[in-house]
């Protein structure tokens, strides 16, 4: 996590109140806040925190690293500042895309999407384990010239970007639903329905998604969740449910080839076709 974002952290808590204080006069159709998904949320987000803070160096040395061998010699000229935006957004959107259909990946993500509420405190329940499985996609624009400090800011910058989209509060925007990524978009993101699982993945552009096909309109009610919710507010169990699931049916698949398909086919995939991924019920219902 970038430094920009602590210091960001003051704002997203008093927003957080706002949108809570609003939350509480508006319309049912308005979930809200729920005190104990609230504190698990922000319980994860400081999880987040401890375990950025440590992995952050090694990424800031795997980076400098890199960039000694980097094919252009950019430096920290003004034009690099929207190349490194633009470029962080481009390997956010594979992050995330890759975070749903690797099932090794969706084990350390799954865990953002675990609220069956949308507020501004669900942007904080950030995972324990993404620090350590995220860094390898931002790795090629070191190689590409981009400054390492300027890498980490541009996270940062997409991170703090990210926080306002999670609301129920704010409609559809216009125009501006055509470029960039939108509370709407985002509701799509983090429903549980069918026709919205998988989709949505951009980072601070919608195009990412508009232009390699994983853009879905928020056309119908979004259920909150995962396709089999946990009914936990533990931290320690939301951060590593996932992954004791995960070992538990690679060990369980019968053979070495299962047990790696597993790891690394989508999340729902199974030796015996006896779970269905996203695109299979995609599929289905269409």
């Amino acid at each position: 996590m970038s430094t920009v974002v602590y210091i960001a952290v003051p704002l997203f808590l008093l927003l957080m109140a706002a949108e809570m204080w609003r939350s509480s006069t508006v319309s049912a159709r308005i979930r809200g806040y729920e005190w104990h998904d609230t504190l698990a949320s922000l319980s994860m987000g400081l999880g987040n925190v401890v375990v950025s803070t440590g992995t952050k160096v090694v990424t800031l040395a795997v980076y400098s690293a890199l960039h000694q061998h980097a094919f252009f010699d950019i430096g920290f000229v003004w034009w690099a500042w929207p190349l490194a935006l633009l470029g962080d957004d481009f390997c956010y959107y594979w992050f995330h895309r890759s975070s749903h259909g690797v099932r090794f990946l969706w084990a350390a993500h799954e865990n953002h999407h675990s609220s069956q509420h949308y507020n501004l405190s669900t942007a904080l329940r950030q995972s324990w384990t993404t620090p350590f499985t995220s860094p390898i996609f931002w790795a090629p624009l070191a190689l590409l010239g981009i400054e390492p400090l300027m890498i980490l800011a541009a996270q940062g910058i997409s991170l703090i970007y990210q926080f306002w989209i999670h609301t129920e509060l704010i409609g559809r925007l216009g125009p501006l639903e055509a470029i960039l990524n939108t509370p709407s978009h985002h509701r799509v993101h983090h429903g549980r329905n069918v026709r919205y699982l998988d989709r949505n993945h951009a980072g601070i552009l919608i195009v990412w998604d508009r232009l390699f096909g994983t853009f879905e309109a928020e056309t119908e009610p979004v259920d909150y969740g995962l396709t089999k919710n946990i009914h936990t507010f533990n931290p320690v169990r939301i951060a590593s449910h996932a992954w004791l699931e995960m070992f538990r049916d690679a060990a369980r698949s019968g053979t070495l080839g299962n047990a790696l398909r597993t790891l690394w086919k989508p999340p729902g995939w199974s030796a015996d076709g006896s779970t269905q991924t996203a695109h299979e019920l995609r599929r289905q219902l269409a």
